[in-house]
């Protein structure tokens, strides 16, 4: 940060408000003036790298511990999030409320618990290396009661002042819309991997029955999202530039809900008796395939529409995380499917898109990192040029 002395002296005239903008950012008050729901994206972007490398089938060596490093990282990030969002409501309540009566950052607030529900499992599936089995779990239930208990409240809350709040405006749904809802559907997958944990038959009925109960849930309402999105789509076209990466977020209940389908499924002898656990198993797999199907179509379908929009302009903001977890969403579900089927195309499937993942998390991520050092994206949100991606 550069102090007064070592500033230039200003030209003749106002200074324009960007540069005013970028100054009072040396207040370290004003550091976390701005701070939003949708920087755990983030969060979410990066632990979702180390999830899906550590269930890949096409395992490298180096792969593991590179994953577990990146998954420090998330780690990190979540409590420097964390404590930026707490310092924020602390200092700055009104824009802190505010959020939620923004119809599109209030859907950003199923993040957080995304963000704690992604790094909770990779301490349980690449952190117990670090910290020890029993300590990884009990972080992990931490982690996993305090993230599902924020997205079952995200996903009534949010919902719910849509409802009661007045009308909506015709073609006014875009990919967000599914952030609130998609929170439980990350619980019942990440469930899953606590379910062998538990000592207690009843408990571990209890947990399976929660986590389907959790996937139905948010089935249900993203296929209601993504008919309106659909229907958006062709009734009033493409829309803001900024909001055409929330296109990918399709992508996150579509392979979420084919990840737990499976990994509820493989779990399911714990807790279950025969014939029940086999057809949960089998379950998996023929949801999972067609569903895995509609995901490759719409990869294809966002992509092109992403490629439109940026030969004409596709500006940098938070929402380009949405390249991120949702593509993560589709490795660990056509992993998932590689492992049920043994299937050898699934496999190589998988290898592809994570390393379209990796491209995306990495881009996204310099983007990021060169955004919050120029102070960019730590300022309050400025009206946006008439950008369309018609």
């Amino acid at each position: 940060m550069t102090t007064t002395a070592d500033r230039p002296a200003p030209l003749a005239g106002p200074r324009p408000a960007r540069f005013r903008l970028l100054a009072d950012l040396d207040a370290p008050r004003n550091l976390f003036a701005n701070i939003t729901p949708n920087w755990f994206a983030a969060v979410m972007g990066t632990g979702i790298v180390a999830v899906a490398a550590a269930s890949l089938p096409e395992q490298f060596p180096g792969l593991r511990a590179a994953a577990t490093v990146v998954w420090g990282l998330a780690a990190a990030l979540l409590v420097a999030v964390t404590v930026a969002t707490v310092v924020h409501w602390r200092r700055h309540p009104q824009t802190a409320r505010g959020h939620a009566r923004d119809p599109i950052m209030v859907m950003f607030y199923g993040a957080p618990p995304m963000a704690l529900l992604t790094v909770g499992a990779g301490l349980l599936l690449l952190g117990r290396y670090v910290v020890g089995l029993r300590l990884a779990v009990d972080a992990d239930w931490a982690l996993w009661l305090a993230g599902t208990t924020l997205g079952l409240v995200t996903a009534v809350a949010v919902p719910g002042l849509m409802f009661t709040r007045g009308r909506v405006r015709p073609g006014a749904a875009f990919g967000g819309w599914l952030m609130p809802v998609v929170p439980p559907l990350v619980s019942a997958s990440t469930g899953a991997l606590l379910v062998p944990h538990l000592a207690d038959a009843q408990a571990r009925l209890a947990l399976l029955l929660a986590c389907y109960a959790m996937f139905g849930l948010s089935v249900l309402a993203s296929l209601i999202v993504i008919t309106l999105i659909w229907g958006r789509l062709i009734s009033h076209g493409v829309g803001p530039a900024r909001l055409v990466p929330t296109l990918w977020l399709i992508l996150g209940p579509l392979g979420q809900s084919v990840t737990a389908a499976n990994l509820l499924g493989l779990v399911a002898h714990d807790a279950l008796p025969a014939p029940y656990a086999t057809a949960l198993r089998v379950l998996g797999v023929l949801y999972g395939v067609p569903v895995w199907g509609f995901a490759v179509l719409w990869t294809i379908i966002a992509a092109t529409i992403t490629l439109r929009t940026a030969r004409r302009h596709l500006p940098f903001s938070l929402t380009w995380w949405s390249f991120t977890f949702p593509v993560g969403t589709c490795v660990t579900a056509t992993t998932t499917l590689a492992v049920q089927t043994g299937s050898v195309v699934l496999r190589v499937a998988a290898a592809v898109w994570y390393a379209g993942l990796v491209a995306a998390w990495l881009t996204v991520a310099l983007r990021t990192a060169h955004g919050t050092a120029r102070g960019t994206l730590l300022l309050p949100p400025q009206a946006q040029p008439a950008h369309t991606a018609e």
